[in-house]
């Protein structure tokens, strides 16, 4: 493992700088909030990662061993691969990213390109009791639901007790609110029994 890269800065690119490092150019792929840091001809500290592939060899470069920690965990998350991680960095730091997992704000996560509303959900699922509270000691408040939030967890929640797997009742209510968008509508302008009614028609029963 490269856990550090120390030298001149020899050139920077729109996603990558080269670091000289006794005599040999290092290509390091990092966010713009780390390349805004560097400077051409001067000399560089960055925290670092080394993913190996079978065809490749790549370095990613991050300002403080915190942003490769982050970064390193977030590696472990189902679905999230190199890339995808770096974008992440690059639309939150570390703190904002360990709020918004601890707040479940999926909307948050949901600005990442790349990132829908299940990797959000599964970003939270899988990292929520890993990440820690943002370290500038900050209060973590208490998850705020939206009212579609509210609404689709209701009805998830009926059609557990119906006897549908969890997998088939997110499945039926993402169909659900793709209809409703289609017709300039939404979860949250929908009554509760009335999305289960929607719901249970998706799954082939209707009550």
């Amino acid at each position: 493992m490269i856990s550090f890269v120390s030298g001149r800065v020899a050139a920077l690119g729109p996603d990558a700088a080269v670091i000289e490092v006794g005599g040999i150019g290092l290509s390091v792929e990092c966010t713009p909030n780390t390349l805004a840091g560097l400077r051409l001809g001067e000399r560089a500290h960055l925290a670092s990662t080394l993913i190996v592939r079978e065809d490749s060899l790549t370095l990613y470069g991050f300002v403080d061993d915190d942003e490769r920690a982050v970064f390193d965990l977030l590696l472990t998350t189902s679905g999230i691969g190199p890339r995808i991680a770096q974008a992440m960095l690059a639309v939150h730091e570390p703190d904002a990213l360990r709020r918004a997992v601890a707040i479940e704000d999926l909307n948050a996560l949901m600005k990442v390109p790349g990132i829908g509303r299940k990797g959000a959900q599964r970003i939270v699922l899988e990292l929520k009791d890993r990440l820690g509270p943002p370290r500038g000691g900050a209060t973590v408040p208490a998850p705020a639901r939206s009212v579609e939030d509210d609404r689709r967890a209701q009805v998830h929640g009926a059609l557990l007790n119906l006897g549908w797997q969890p997998r088939e009742a997110e499945a039926a209510l993402d169909v659900v609110a793709a209809d409703l968008a289609a017709e300039g509508a939404g979860v949250e302008q929908a009554a509760v029994p009335e999305l289960l009614r929607l719901a249970l028609r998706t799954l082939g029963r209707t009550p």
